[in-house]
């Protein structure tokens, strides 16, 4: 199947042509009929699949096939960096649909705030928004929502996590009750279904299985002390000429210090947490785009939101605790059928949520013995995880040794702005 057979207008065919978008993902193949016909949407499928498109191409032809100044479409996310990529992937698709848009979000200044008012207040078609931001300017009185066709929940699993549900239930009340409502979450677990069920009229249904891990990355473990850990990403990245990878910890004295002692063994590392402000996380963001840096150390807060082509490894410093997780962090790496690489460092606590992790994608993942010269780390046991599946590589007793085992340019701060897009830049396709 190809693009074209989806009915698009010719300008945004001219986009998806021009930057060579011919063949649609599973979830964009099944999603844009259901979505073009004005149904209602429950779709689960996770950030690599191509979801977002699923829904930016169909609401831009919206806007081709029925323009307007007021706001028909609102997609809500759970963070200001999904947000952001979103909006950028908006950009490349509008390349010659002459649409406009506002990405609203926190963490700025008194002046970005005033140009997301004026744009929601003097008309825009298409707002990226997350909730409390949206809520601050709804509370307002000038944000006219009367006329929204499409409303999009991106990412519902992560905003119920992040305990979102009363912002978006006060969003609600701003709303028409007459509207298209596109549910996508990578999980579907009782609480999405029962929001689903009073927001949603008799969806259409959308379900990319990909809770496992792509099978062109090769995962492999270690099993290390906290104690053991810093030394064994010297080891990891000493000699490695890497080009773009992701390393995720638990917490941001973490990224710190790991971010601290990378940049003496020459590693060209960048660092997000939240002690940085939002045009400082842009700024990494933009240089680590841009391969301006080699490796960004970030928490959980990117997981999902950076989709960027060509990272080749992706390190867990800790193991998460949703096996979900692991999955969306694993899963920034081999896009687009490329291969990739991903490292997971798991000290005594940490074992039982591995466990847990390798019985969900119902795979094996190889333990890797701990370099020459470093003392044994902690023991796996002999028990193996409970499922019947398949195994990825083989496994293996944790880190054998002869001691024996015992039981972790420019900057992309760019002003939040009312686009007319006309032109933007390439976007990868995953």
């Amino acid at each position: 199947m190809e693009f074209k057979e989806f009915g698009f207008s010719e300008e945004l065919l001219n986009g998806l042509d021009a930057m060579n978008f011919k063949q649609p993902t599973p979830v964009q193949e099944k999603a844009i009929p259901e979505i073009l016909s004005g149904k209602d949407l429950i779709a689960s499928a996770q950030t690599g699949t191509g979801k977002t498109a699923a829904f930016l191409l169909p609401l831009l032809e919206s806007s081709l096939r029925k323009p307007g100044n007021n706001i028909h479409s609102l997609i809500i996310v759970p963070t200001r960096e999904l947000g952001l990529q979103i909006d950028q992937q908006l950009e490349g698709f509008a390349y010659f649909v002459p649409v406009s848009s506002i990405a609203v979000y926190g963490g700025g200044d008194g002046k970005e705030f005033e140009i997301q008012k004026r744009a929601l207040r003097d008309g825009t078609e298409i707002v990226i928004a997350t909730p409390g931001k949206l809520l601050s300017h709804l509370n307002m009185g000038y944000v006219d929502l009367s006329n929204l066709r499409h409303l999009v929940l991106d990412e519902v699993d992560r905003m119920l996590d992040m305990g979102f549900i009363d912002d978006i239930n006060k969003i609600l009340t701003f709303l028409p009750k007459k509207r298209q409502t596109l549910f996508f979450s990578a999980t579907m677990p009782p609480k999405i279904k029962q929001l689903a069920l009073k927001l949603l009229h008799e969806p259409a249904q959308v379900n990319i299985s990909l809770s496992k891990p792509a099978e062109n990355i090769k995962q492999t473990a270690y099993l290390a002390f906290d104690t053991q850990k810093i030394n064994l990403l010297r080891n990891i990245f000493e000699n490695r000429d890497l080009k773009s990878g992701i390393l995720f910890a638990g917490r941001k004295q973490r990224v710190k210090e790991i971010e601290k002692e990378l940049r003496k063994i020459g590693v060209n590392v960048g660092a997000i947490h939240s002690d940085l402000d939002q045009s400082q996380r842009e700024d990494v963001l933009l240089k680590f785009r841009n391969r301006n840096i080699a490796l960004l150390v970030a928490t959980d807060v990117v997981s999902r939101g950076i989709d960027v082509q060509g990272i080749e490894l992706v390190v867990n410093y800790d193991v998460p605790g949703d096996p979900e997780d692991y999955v969306h962090r694993i899963g920034r790496t081999a896009r687009a059928e490329s291969k990739g690489e991903a490292i997971t460092l798991i000290n005594p606590d940490d074992v039982k949520r591995f466990k847990r992790i390798e019985e969900m994608i119902e795979q094996v993942v190889e333990k890797v013995p701990l370099p020459q010269g470093f003392e044994s780390g902690p023991d796996y046991a002999n028990s193996r995880p409970s499922f019947k599946g398949k195994k990825n590589n083989k496994p293996s007793n944790s880190n054998r040794s002869s001691k024996p085992s015992r039981s972790n340019s420019d900057s992309n701060n760019r002003e939040i702005r009312f686009k007319q897009h006309r032109k933007g830049p390439d976007i990868d396709k995953s």
